[in-house]
């Protein structure tokens, strides 16, 4: 049993009707965590330091894309704008109005941009950190929230610097680090992330999402993965574990209904459950048209969508995953738990296990298809890749 939760399989190494069905109830509850916790990010700081571009690359999306939030020399944002992610419409960045005015009141601008609504604070700056953003950060920890200092727009800094005699990139990163700590020295022992929403491979995006899934709690660390961009190799493989560690929870919850005696409504949840995890693993590794046209133009290799051509890719972008499923020795298993189901207690019990079975043959299969064809891309792309 690799890769399971462990929660998961305690539950069900135990015996019994009773613990059966309550290994189910906590996996289903564990699967609609999965797919349906909220996660609220707060992006914050100057005017004119990035925000909205930074809130555009963790969406995957272009300053120019639409459905973009709008970027500018000038302050865009007036109140608190919410941006859904593409395609996990349960992660919301919002890009709220910047802190620079010289009548800046933290205590005040976290209650007018609804403090509560956010599970933590990105404070962006693409200089230095000044006195509003300590304001702010105080204020924020004060209430007992979390909050990160993000110095924005590196790649300026670094094409400004390469005209210099002598330059030295990590030189060049570490006084910037340095001076961004020291502004912040009375917060005590900062960290400061250094990013460029241009090119997320680089500097410290992945830094970031490691202390993120650190201080998150689970389940808001699951949203968060399913939903940050493919940074590095590490990243992504990050994602394949996690969705292999939920294959367990989701094929325990679609053993839930096979009890119930009606024909086809196992089969048709199972399905169900099949499309919504594969379609969000397809997204969660960047295999989408826009992923895949966005990486393509950065590597220069137009090619990289003709790889994309796996059984589970193609049944995914045609809407034909049922099809996968609807093979003569899956409807013969679909039967036979119907029949099954009927029978009292241990006729359940085993309509639940073909159910479970079924499920999870499918899950295993779809992501090591879609997490191969992920991991192919990468290496074509010319970019880091783990196997």
């Amino acid at each position: 049993m690799e890769n399971q939760d462990p929660a998961v399989v305690d539950v069900i190494k135990a015996s019994g009707e009773s613990t059966l069905e309550k290994a189910k109830a906590k996996a289903k509850t564990k699967f609609d965590q999965f797919i349906n916790i909220s996660l609220n990010i707060a992006v914050t700081g100057k005017t004119g330091s990035g925000k909205s571009s930074f809130v555009n690359a963790l969406r995957g999306l272009h300053d120019d894309d639409d459905g973009a939030a709008p970027t500018g020399v000038t302050e865009t944002t007036k109140m608190p704008d919410m941006y859904e992610h593409p395609e996990m419409p349960n992660v919301k960045i919002w890009d709220l109005p910047g802190i620079g005015s010289p009548n800046f009141k933290a205590k005040k601008y976290l209650k007018d941009v609804n403090f509560n609504t956010y599970d933590f604070f990105i404070i962006l700056n693409s200089e230095r950190f000044m006195e509003h953003d300590i304001m702010l950060a105080k204020e924020i920890r004060k209430q007992k929230k979390s909050f990160y200092f993000v110095r924005s727009k590196i790649d300026n800094d670094m094409n400004s610097e390469k005209k210099r005699k002598g330059f030295d990139e990590q030189k060049v990163l570490s006084k910037i680090r340095e001076d961004c700590q020291k502004n912040l020295k009375e917060l005590g022992d900062t960290k400061v992330f250094l990013i460029s929403s241009c090119d997320l491979e680089k500097y410290d995006f992945e830094s970031l999402q490691n202390t993120l899934e650190d201080e998150l709690p689970e389940h808001k660390m699951y949203a968060l993965l399913q939903a940050w961009p493919v940074c590095s190799a590490a990243s992504l493989e990050k994602k394949i574990n996690m969705f292999k560690r939920m294959i367990w929870a989701a094929s325990l919850a679609s053993a839930a209904v096979a009890v119930i005696p009606l024909p086809g409504v196992s089969a048709a949840c199972d399905v169900g459950m099949v499309v919504l995890f594969l379609t969000r693993c397809y997204y969660a590794f960047g295999l989408d048209e826009r992923s895949l046209t966005r990486l393509s133009e950065k590597v220069n290799k137009p090619h990289l969508k003709d790889l994309a051509k796996s059984k589970f890719v193609t049944a995914i972008r045609e809407k034909a995953l049922t099809r996968l499923q609807a093979s003569a020795a899956l409807a013969a298993i679909a039967t036979v738990e119907y029949l099954l189901s009927l029978l009292p207690v241990v006729g359940s019990a085993a309509a639940a296990g073909l159910s479970f079975a079924t499920t999870q043959y499918l899950l295993r299969e779809g992501v090591n298809d879609l997490a191969n064809t992920a991991r192919l891309i990468r290496k074509e792309a010319g970019l880091p890749y783990v196997y």
